[in-house]
């Protein structure tokens, strides 16, 4: 990955399902706005706008900050056509003046009823957007990608992958498979509880809809996790190599984890205990800033 790029990204940067504006009323729209502003202050490197975003959702974020990376964590294929994609993204631009990131996924087949063929679908996808006028090229595209062939995509049709749900050791084949030039972003779910228990009982509430998905179970099969491992919403070893559990402290030193087997940049989601959503949690992001201080 090229500096401008390291650049563009930062090292750390916060995940986050609750940035959807174009679903909240005006109060909520104007907390996010609000929220979106103290993360750029913050110092964090990109805000990713989680849970299948709409282009209406990152031109807001973009309205609402001036410096930060705005991306979609993950855009579904199957939700817009690659030509209105196109379209929006090109008015985007014109606000965001390089710093907006369109991720790309093919999201999951109990949640898709067209869902058919995803790599093919995304290869058809990336096709549209180059030819549409104006195109979106690899330039400013991210793809989200968990197996061999995806990242491959990922390395060759866009400035590379934001794998989702992933452990260190998947960060690890992933920079292999992208090899050394591509960006590699996973996403790192956080619970700032130093009681182990009550951490893990958070995380699971959160886990328990991903452990439906076979997308993400065939992926942490591959990886050597067994069946026995989703038993419950995830055994101990599942939850901690998936979560940062602990202080703030802990959180940096699993960041530091997922850096050494190979990304470039980790985007941290940070999971609360009620009902092991997200929201926004404004003391968590602080406090996070706080213990990462300069290495944001």
């Amino acid at each position: 990955m090229t500096s401008e790029t390291r650049e563009t990204f930062g090292r750390v940067g916060i995940w986050s399902s609750a940035l959807h504006p174009s679903r909240a009323d005006a109060a909520g729209k104007a907390a996010i706005a609000d929220a979106v502003a103290e993360l750029e202050t913050l110092g964090y490197g990109t805000l990713w706008i989680g849970a299948s975003p709409s282009p209406d959702d990152a031109a807001a974020i973009v309205d609402a900050t001036r410096t930060i990376t705005v991306a979609t964590g993950i855009l579904s294929i199957w939700d817009h056509t690659a030509e209105q994609v196109a379209a929006r993204v090109a008015a985007i631009e014109a606000d965001a003046r390089g710093r907006f990131v369109l991720g790309l996924g093919v999201s999951h087949g109990p949640m898709v009823p067209q869902y058919a063929k995803p790599y093919s679908a995304m290869v058809a996808y990336l096709d549209a957007l180059d030819a549409a006028e104006p195109s979106v090229g690899p330039g400013h595209r991210v793809l989200a990608a968990l197996g061999p062939k995806m990242l491959k995509l990922a390395a060759g049709r866009a400035l590379g992958a934001h794998p989702y749900l992933v452990t260190a050791a998947h960060t690890a084949e992933a920079r292999e498979a992208l090899g050394p030039d591509a960006l590699l972003a996973p996403e790192l779910s956080v619970v700032l509880d130093t009681d182990s228990d009550r951490a893990r009982t958070t995380a699971r509430a959160m886990l328990a809809m991903y452990l439906q998905l076979p997308n993400y179970t065939d992926n942490l099969l591959r990886l050597g996790f067994t069946e026995s491992d989703f038993d419950g919403g995830g055994s101990p070893r599942l939850l901690d190599a998936l979560f940062a559990l602990g202080d703030a402290e802990r959180v940096k030193a699993r960041t530091r984890e997922y850096i050494d087997a190979g990304a470039d940049h980790v985007a941290l989601q940070v999971v609360t205990a009620e009902d092991g959503k997200t929201g926004l949690p404004l003391a968590e992001w602080r406090e996070l800033a706080a213990a990462f201080g300069d290495e944001l």
